[in-house]
């Protein structure tokens, strides 16, 4: 009986083996609940601090804009602040956790092989995963504010969701290996990140802004059309369309330039790491 011939062929720089991602799913559910673990380990609340964070900036935020500043934003001041928060918590800690993951797995890549991207995702997984239980607490801030909520909650919390989950791992992926090579990268995130946030309609609402064209050069940044459509179903405002448009294309735009970087570099990573 003849031996069967295996062949093996490059599969270039820029391919995606997506195939081989959902084989090796497992895997991107061991490594993010290791990510957990990590993350509240020796933690006296643990995961209550997904929930306390949020709840103690949004009290901060509003004494200091809203009672001080008397800020408008077209519902009330504390459920829009909780829910820009929380949006920003998921993009925040899947950028910044990427950011570092291929450094505290050097171990592991330099070991065996298995899809390098996994990586990054396990971050965004976990930064996830705290989203939706920091979302449950905003659930019940409805209520207690009785904030009037309309249909369009259907579709657009979920496409929040989506917009800044593929803009977090967009970016995480492209600065998770920039940081393998240039270590410089991790001294100039804070103040890229602080970037985001204040150009991000997380403590004031863009629709108080007059000038049009500054709404849309602000709309570049990714996480406000997230907190556009967000906040829509809980507001008495028009939806800013072309803002959202803008928003995504820069989404998917930071998710193909991240990936594709990562494809390129991801060989090197066992040498350089």
């Amino acid at each position: 009986m003849g031996e069967a011939e295996i062949t093996i062929t490059s599969r270039g720089p820029v391919s995606f083996t997506f195939s081989e991602l959902w084989k090796n799913r497992e895997l991107l559910y061991f490594l993010a609940w290791r990510d957990v673990k990590v993350k509240y380990k020796q933690t006296y609340l643990g995961v209550l601090w997904v929930i306390l964070q949020p709840l103690l900036l949004m009290a901060i935020f509003y004494i200091i804009f809203f009672r001080t500043l008397n800020i408008a934003v077209g519902m009330s001041y504390p459920v829009y602040a909780s829910g820009g928060l929380i949006l920003w918590g998921l993009l925040s800690s899947g950028i910044n956790n990427s950011s570092e993951s291929m450094l505290g797995s050097a171990q592991m890549i330099r070991k065996i092989y298995f899809p390098r991207i996994l990586i990054p995702m396990a971050s965004v997984l976990t930064a996830l995963l705290d989203f939706f239980i920091a979302f449950l607490v905003f659930i019940v801030l409805l209520f207690i504010f009785r904030q009037p909520v309309s249909w369009h909650i259907l579709y657009c919390f979920p496409l929040a969701v989506t917009l800044t989950t593929i803009s977090s791992l967009g970016l995480g992926a492209l600065l998770a290996a920039l940081n393998v090579k240039y270590r410089d990268f991790r001294y100039l995130l804070p103040f890229g990140m602080q970037l985001i946030f204040f150009s991000s309609q997380i403590v004031y609402s863009l629709h108080a802004l007059q000038k049009d064209w500054i709404k849309l050069l602000l709309f570049c940044n990714p996480l406000n059309g997230a907190l556009e459509l967000f906040s829509y179903p809980l507001r008495n405002e028009q939806m800013n369309v072309a803002g959202i448009l803008i928003s995504s294309g820069m989404a998917i735009l930071f998710l193909l330039a991240g990936l594709l970087y990562f494809k390129r570099t991801e060989v090197y990573f066992a040498d350089v790491i």
